[in-house]
């Protein structure tokens, strides 16, 4: 009798929704809040399972994706929970990303609905069926539940120890405990946190340099083997190593979508190298000139220490002001000095060197020394494509100096 009555609701709700033209998605999310109002039980058909999303074009996508996805042919139930939703709109949302406080949620739609943006973008999707028994399949259920829960959705991001992915070790471990084990013995070698992140960018893009110029040292440790999981493809290698209660934790694989990986492909005219030798040569030939007329370009000296200044000043609050993990302890201040953008002002109205100039600008010089000795000995890891840059910064100092004695 009661389901009788519940397939006339439904059945009076659909011919509402078709008389009233309501878009077919409305329905699907009324349907699927009405299925999970109370958190259904799970059958013996029921699967509980990783799904992993090949790497898209955009900076966000770089590095694929990870979510879970939970379903039940005997109760018509196929969602998956995803971590790594986040919003544009919200408010402030650019300054709090910048500020290392930024939002992610975990969302729960269909995964008709979710699998749809992945074929337009022609990315391969591949799922990995956990071996679980009934009541850890409804025990993960329960906890997804719990956090889909508006007041318990929302989590602070990080995108190096708390992201959608490296929640997927977090989530089995609190769920199953020590009988959960990766065994990280597939790693060829424990990686930084920065090496991971360069095998899926090429250094020689202004993405990665970007990264590199913010990540402090910090990010140059060795990742734990289950740190490593916070990079989507190292948590689906994970779990083809992961035991529960001693048998593997992966039950069987499949691929959903099957597409070409996305390749980054660049263009070395458009690349920070290229110009950044460029700037190299034109500095040379600039200070060439000056040398034989003996006189010195302030516009050129103006630019390049307000800029590396400006940088260094960013930088420095993204060390001390900011609540991210990885941009403290970040030398790339000792080349781009902050006080370089005070220094330009000083230079910029004056024919004449002020006295204090040319020990500033040796200190300057001895700093940059002193990147060269932490990147060596490896306290922090300097993108290559600075080289070009410091050795004009070099150049222009030098040619202060001795201009100063004239």
């Amino acid at each position: 009798m009661v389901d009788r009555v519940v397939f006339i609701m439904i059945f009076v709700l659909i011919k509402y929704i078709m008389k009233r033209k309501l878009h077919l998605l409305f329905f699907c999310f009324a349907i699927g809040n009405f299925l999970f109002s109370q958190t259904p039980q799970l059958t013996e058909n029921s699967k509980v399972s990783l799904l992993t999303c090949a790497a898209g074009d955009e900076l966000y996508y770089a590095f694929g994706h990870s979510a879970f996805r939970v379903q039940d042919s005997s109760l018509g139930i196929d969602v998956v929970y995803n971590y790594g939703t986040f919003d544009f709109n919200q408010p402030n949302f650019y300054l709090n990303f910048t500020k290392g406080r930024m939002i992610y949620s975990l969302s729960r739609r269909s995964f008709e609905a979710f699998l749809y943006e992945y074929e337009l973008e022609k990315r391969w999707v591949k799922e990995q069926i956990l071996d679980l028994s009934i009541q850890q399949r409804n025990q993960l259920l329960a906890f997804f539940e719990e956090n889909y829960l508006p007041e318990n959705r929302d989590y602070l991001y990080d995108p190096l120890l708390n992201n959608c992915s490296s929640i997927t070790g977090d989530i089995l471990k609190e769920q199953f405990g020590e009988a959960i084990v990766f065994d990280g013995s597939y790693l060829e070698k424990q990686y930084t946190f920065r090496q991971l992140v360069r095998q899926f960018m090429d250094v020689n893009t202004w993405s990665m340099f970007g990264i590199d110029l913010a990540f402090g040292s910090p990010v140059d440790r060795k990742a734990t083997v289950q740190e490593h999981m916070f990079l989507p493809y190292y948590a689906m290698e994970q779990l083809r190593h992961t035991t529960l209660n001693g048998k593997p934790l992966v039950k069987r694989e499949r691929t959903i979508l099957d597409y070409s990986e996305h390749t980054q492909k660049s263009f070395f005219p458009l690349s920070p190298l290229f110009w950044f030798l460029m700037f190299l040569a034109f500095t040379a030939v600039i200070t060439y000139f000056d040398h034989k007329h003996k006189t010195r370009s302030r516009w050129l000296d103006f630019s390049l220490l307000f800029i590396t200044g400006l940088a260094g000043t960013f930088l420095f609050l993204l060390w001390v002001a900011a609540d991210h993990t990885s941009t403290p302890y970040n030398f790339n201040i000792l080349w781009a000095f902050p006080t370089n953008a005070i220094v330009a002002f000083a230079l910029v109205f004056q024919d004449k060197i002020p006295q204090w100039a040319p020990k500033y600008l040796w200190a300057a010089l001895g700093l940059m020394g002193i990147v060269l000795l932490l990147w060596i000995i490896k306290i922090q890891i300097f993108s290559p494509v600075l080289i070009p840059l410091l050795l004009t910064m070099a150049i222009r100092y030098l040619y202060i100096i001795r201009y100063s004695k004239l």
